[in-house]
Formats: C-alpha cells, structure tokens, sequence
C-alpha cells in the first residue's frame, strides 16, 4: 500500500497524465500520502503558518501552529488572517476570535475540518466547541506560558506529555501536535524517537496480523520502521525516498491508519467499527508547490 502510494504522489509530482495506478481502490477513494508531511493540511501549514517568509519567536510560533492546528481548516485560518493581519500571540483576545468565529459560523462556512474530529466537551464550561478551544489556548498561553515547557523539552515525549496533560488534547491530538512543531525550529527532535498509535493505526494493525504475541501498537509501528528496507527489497519493490529520509514512526503510523480504510474495500471480511471509506478522490486543479522542514536538507 505504502509503495503504491508514494508512487501515485511522484506521479503526479511529475505532472505524468492519470490514472497514476491500476488498483481500483486508490484510483476511487481518498487516501493520505505514504509521507505524512506531503499531505495538503500538512503543506499549508508548512508555507503559511511556519515558513511564511517572516520571522517568529518561539511563543508566536507555538501560538500559531497550535491555533491552526485545532482547528485544521485552510479556509478558517486565511479568514483568521484577513480579519487580523498577521497571528501572533500578543493580538489574542478570547472576545475578538470568539466574535469573528461566531460571524463565520453565522455564514454557514465550516471552520473545522472534518479529517479527524477534535475533542468537543465542554471542558472550559461553554457550549460552543470552538469557544472551549479559544478558552484552551487562553489556558496554554497567557495563564501557563505553555512555551516556555516547550522550549526547555529534552525528547518529543517530553512535548507530547506537556500537551496531553490539557483538556481537549487527548493522545491522538497530542502525538500530531507534536510532530507539526517539531517541522518548526522551535524543537528538533529525530521523528524515530516517539509514536502513538491513533484508533485507525490500531484497527489497521488489527486487520494486518492475526497475532501481535504481546507487543503493544508502538512496538509494531517501531519494528515495521526498521525493517522497511528490507521488507520493499523481499517483495520486490523499489519504494521512492524522499531523498535518504526514510518513513518515520509517524508514517508508518499513518499509513496503518490508510491500511485499514483500503482493507475497507479490498477485504470487508476484515471487520472493525468501520465499514464504509468516506471520501471519494476527487482530483484537485491546483498544483501543490511541495517544501519540506528546511532542517532536513532533503530536495524533492
């Protein structure tokens, strides 16, 4: 799964003509890159909140990447930006993005995106989610200058447990909020040091061994990242690097998730809570000018 679709991505990469593949599943279904960082919300958050072309200190950065993050929608973050100017920590008023959130709501535009669903109690006491979050980042940054943990950080655990011990950031959330600081220079810690598995990792490791004979999720995400090389040689498959960067745990943790929704389809014998893929692939018009962390000297 991984090898066909990084293949697909280098295909379009190279502006080839479609399909970019003969397996049906892929050709239909919406499905994540085999790289974590080429996926879209990935790349705008790498060219318009961290390498935007201006300089931030630590805490705005943490500021931005994290207000993005919550809410993970291109659109709510340039309407954001319009209303705003540029987004840094010292403009935050719980009132003003309460009452320009309210007002886009009232537009009936959504301002999250609906990839994956992010904690929605009401851990701050108010109804609205959006409002809980807003009270979320007050929390992390004026009462407790969540940065100034960040920045002393000795591992990306260490940044993780900082960011689940919030409400309204469980695991999950945590885990990718750490590694989308991580593409900043606020912290530069090796992606093959930390993993968790989401809910879809874990129905896709499920749905890949009969027996995991006692190791937990993280152990077969780690054992799969090292011995990669190897198993793309066994079968014959010369997979496309992204330079000598090989898949991270991250990745892999991905792409078990991606591997449960393909099972979907190519083996609904394999059963879990999910039975349907949601999205079709719709091919988008727009090329994507693909950049990568600066720090990882690695050249598409």
């Amino acid at each position: 799964f991984a090898y066909e679709r990084q293949n697909i991505w280098y295909k379009k990469l190279k502006e080839e003509n479609p399909p970019y593949t003969d397996d049906k599943i892929l050709q239909e279904y919406k499905f994540c890159n085999s790289y974590r960082v080429l996926d879209r919300v990935s790349q705008y958050l790498l060219k318009n909140v961290i390498y935007n072309g201006k300089e931030y200190s630590n805490k705005d950065m943490l500021f931005r990447i994290i207000l993005f993050k919550l809410f993970n929608k291109e659109s709510t973050w340039e309407y954001l930006s319009e209303k705003l100017g540029d987004i840094i920590l010292r403009d935050f008023s719980f009132d003003t993005y309460n009452k320009l959130l309210l007002k886009r709501k009232e537009s009936n535009e959504k301002i999250y995106n609906d990839a994956y669903i992010s904690c929605a109690n009401k851990a701050f006491g108010y109804d609205l989610k959006h409002q809980n979050h807003l009270a979320l980042i007050e929390k992390m940054f004026i009462e407790d200058k969540i940065y100034t943990k960040i920045e002393k950080s000795k591992s990306m655990e260490n940044v993780f447990s900082i960011l689940k011990s919030y409400p309204l950031i469980g695991d999950f959330m945590a885990y990718q909020l750490a590694t989308d600081i991580n593409y900043s220079n606020v912290t530069n810690f090796s992606e093959d040091s930390f993993t968790v598995a989401g809910p879809g990792a874990k129905r896709g490791i499920k749905k890949c061994f009969e027996n995991i004979n006692g190791y937990n999720y993280e152990d077969i995400i780690k054992h799969m990242y090292l011995i990669q090389d190897e198993e793309f040689k066994r079968l014959g498959l010369e997979f496309k690097y992204l330079g000598a960067r090989k898949l991270q745990l991250i990745d892999i943790q991905n792409i078990f998730c991606e591997t449960d929704k393909y099972l979907r389809a190519k083996r609904p014998d394999l059963i879990s809570n999910r039975v349907k893929i949601k999205k079709k692939y719709i091919p988008k018009k727009e090329k994507i000018e693909y950049i990568l962390p600066k720090k990882w000297n690695v050249k598409l």
